[in-house]
């Protein structure tokens, strides 16, 4: 379980395909802190570490993962957001957050506005009431609050400090990002279907 409240950014330094699977070697100043078995979201996928070494460590993506979330498009020296699982009786300052991708997005406008960034992006996940006016969204990772909502298209404003720490400032037009709903409308949705 994630807040949504990125750490620190990883960068990738070796990629490694086993199969289905794909390990990750990644480089960070948090390296050090983790350990083996721990659960770290990584671009708001949920991932275990199976290696730590001096500030690198390792991490494996299966196929299903790879196949519901951008993970597959990185590339050695890509740049990762990562957060570490929450600590109980820490404050949620994001939303919950699972690290369970549920679809995949595409940037189609990146623009700076007054002091801020706004970004628009476009998904074509099967079930649209999973997103709400001023509803939480999960993007890489970061718990984002979402406006002007369509079938087809949401909207965000990142603030100077997110857009510094965090790999929005590397998303460009076209750029594929992981989008995690939230999961108390996710269970809602599921009720109201049940009905």
């Amino acid at each position: 379980m994630f807040t949504g409240i990125i750490e620190n950014l990883a960068e990738v330094k070796a990629i490694e395909k086993d199969k289905g699977n794909i390990h990750f070697t990644l480089q960070s100043s948090l390296a050090h802190e983790l350990k083996i078995d721990q659960s770290v979201s990584h671009n708001g996928v949920c991932l275990t570490v199976v290696k730590q070494w001096d500030n690198q460590y390792q991490v494996t993506a299966i196929k299903e993962t790879l196949e519901k979330s951008n993970l597959a498009s990185l590339q050695i020296g890509s740049t990762v957001n990562i957060e570490r699982c929450m600590v109980m009786n820490g404050r949620l300052d994001g939303h919950i957050v699972q690290g369970h991708v549920d679809a995949t997005g595409k940037c189609v406008l990146k623009e700076f506005n007054e002091g801020s960034w706004r970004f628009v992006f476009e998904y074509t996940a099967s079930r649209t009431n999973l997103i709400v006016e001023k509803g939480s969204i999960s993007i890489n990772g970061v718990s984002l609050t979402v406006f002007n909502v369509s079938n087809t298209n949401f909207e965000v404003a990142i603030i100077p400090y997110t857009y510094e720490h965090t790999n929005f400032h590397e998303l460009a037009l076209g750029s594929i990002v992981n989008l995690e709903f939230d999961i108390i409308g996710k269970y809602i949705a599921r009720l109201h279907e049940l009905k």
